[in-house]
C-alpha cells in the first residue's frame, strides 16, 4: 500500500484531524521529537466521522492524466515518491517526498475567503546518506488555502510551501521534484520507464474486512531519475531509479489491524515487486495482505496473501524513540520459486513525526530457481509503538 495507504505513510495525514491539532496559518517544519505518536487506526480506520465521503467500494475506470490529480471527495489521499540514487563515483542516497491530503469535512466550503478550506496538507521529506549512515527527515503542514498548499491538474502540481512535485507536460510526466529544509535539498527529474500499474483488483486495493475498507491504488514502479542532492555545503550530482505510489480512500484499516509492512523492490533484472503485509494486533498476517509483480515490459501479476510468505528475521530498536522495528526480512513467492532477503541500507531511517514509522532505503539479495537475484528498494513499517 504503501499500503498502504505507505504513512503510505500513507497514512499519516489523517492524523492531523485528531482533536487538539491547530491548523497553522503558515507552513511550518516540525522537528522530530520523542512525543507520543498519533494512533494509526484513528487516522485510517472506519468511523462515524467518515459519513458523507466517497468510499472505495468497487472497481472503477481509471483515466489519465486526470487521476494523477486530487480526489477531494475522499477523506485521505497521497502522492508518495521514494528512490535510490547514486553519484558517478558510487556514493549512495535514498530519498522520500510525500504529500498527504486530508479532508476535515466531506462537504465543500463556501468560497467567501481565500483562507477558508476543509482540506489540509501534510508533507514528509527525507534524505538517507548511506555512506554517512545519516537520515534527515522533516514534516510540514499547511491548509489548502491562500496558495500555501494544494494540488492541481492538468498539468499536475502538488505543493506545500516550496516543496513540490510538478509535471513538465500535460500528460503527467516527466516530473520535477523539489524540496529543501535545514540545509538538506533535492532537485530531481523523473521519467517513467514502465506504464502505470493498477494494484489489487484493477486498482481497487482491499486493505481489510468490510465494504469500503479499501483504496484506489496505482503505481509507477520505475522512473529514471537524475538531478542534485545537497547536504550542507556539499552538492552531489545523482541518478538512479524512483517509485511513485498513488492512493486515495476514506478508510483502510479494519478492526484488529495494527498497521502494515510494505516493500517496493526494483530488481536488477528489470522486474519490480510491491508487497504489503497487513499486520494483525497479535502480530499475525491479515488475509488482506497482497502484492503486485511487474515484469520487465510492464505486464502485471496480482498477488494474494496465499502467494507470499513474510518472515521477519530480527529487529532494531530506535535509540531516539525506543520503538522496535523488524528491519531484516525473508520474502518468498513459492509459486515463482523466488526467495529474497531484504536488509536496510542502514538501520536509523525512522520518521519520528505525527504518525511515527520507519521508511528507508533497502538492499535485496536472493535467488530464483537457483539463479542469483539482486536489487534495491524502499521499505515502510507502520503502526509500531503507537
Amino acid at each position: 500500500m504503501r499500503t498502504p495507504t505507505r504513512v503510505a505513510i500513507t497514512v499519516l495525514l489523517a492524523g492531523i484531524a485528531v482533536a487538539g491539532w491547530r491548523l497553522w496559518p503558515e507552513p511550518r517544519v516540525q522537528a522530530p521529537s520523542t512525543r507520543a505518536s498519533a494512533d494509526l487506526r484513528s487516522a485510517l480506520g472506519d468511523a462515524a466521522g467518515n459519513d458523507g465521503y466517497a468510499r472505495a467500494e468497487a472497481v472503477r475506470a481509471f483515466a489519465f492524466p486526470e487521476d494523477h490529480g486530487p480526489h477531494p471527495e475522499y477523506r485521505n489521499e497521497w502522492w508518495y515518491l521514494t528512490g535510490n540514487l547514486a553519484t558517478p563515483e558510487g556514493r549512495r542516497f535514498g530519498y522520500q517526498l510525500t504529500f498527504f491530503r486530508i479532508a476535515l469535512a466531506p462537504d465543500a466550503v463556501a468560497s467567501d475567503s481565500r483562507w477558508r478550506t476543509r482540506q489540509v496538507y501534510m508533507a514528509h521529506f527525507a534524505v538517507s546518506d548511506v555512506e554517512a549512515a545519516s537520515h534527515h527527515g522533516f514534516e510540514r503542514f499547511a491548509r489548502a488555502a491562500a496558495d500555501l498548499a494544494g494540488a492541481t491538474n492538468p498539468p499536475l502540481r502538488v505543493w506545500l510551501d516550496h516543496w513540490q512535485m510538478q509535471a513538465l507536460d500535460p500528460s503527467g510526466f516527466p516530473l520535477r521534484v523539489q524540496a529543501s529544509a535545514e540545509g538538506i535539498a533535492l532537485d530531481l527529474e523523473l521519467v517513467p520507464e514502465k506504464p502505470v500499474v493498477l494494484n489489487g483488483e484493477q486498482g481497487l486495493s482491499r486493505k481489510g474486512a468490510g465494504i469500503g475498507n479499501a483504496s484506489y491504488y496505482y503505481s509507477v514502479t520505475r522512473l529514471a531519475t537524475d538531478g542534485e542532492i545537497r547536504i550542507g555545503d556539499n552538492e552531489f550530482d545523482v541518478d538512479g531509479t524512483s517509485w511513485l505510489d498513488r492512493e486515495w480512500s476514506t478508510s483502510a484499516l479494519s478492526e484488529g489491524q495494527a498497521g502494515w509492512d510494505w516493500f517496493a523492490l526494483q530488481l536488477d533484472d528489470g522486474r519490480d515487486l510491491m508487497l504489503y503485509r497487513m499486520r494483525r494486533d497479535d502480530g499475525g498476517t491479515d488475509p488482506a495482505s497482497a502484492g503486485t509483480l511487474v515484469d520487465r515490459e510492464g505486464a502485471v501479476e496480482p498477488l494474494g496473501a496465499d502467494d507470499i510468505v513474510f518472515r521477519a528475521l530480527d529487529t532494531w530498536t530506535s535509540p531516539a524513540t525506543g520503538v522496535s522495528y523488524p528491519l531484516r526480512w525473508e520474502l518468498r513467492l513459492p509459486g515463482h520459486d523466488l526467495e529474497l532477503l531484504v536488509t536496510p541500507a542502514f538501520e536509523a531511517q525512522e520518521m519520528d513525526v505525527t504518525v511515527r514509522y520507519w521508511e528507508g532505503a533497502i538492499t535485496v539479495q536472493g535467488e530464483q530457481a537457483g539463479n542469483p537475484v539482486s536489487g534495491r528498494g524502499y521499505m515502510e513499517l507502520a503502526g509500531y509503538g503507537d
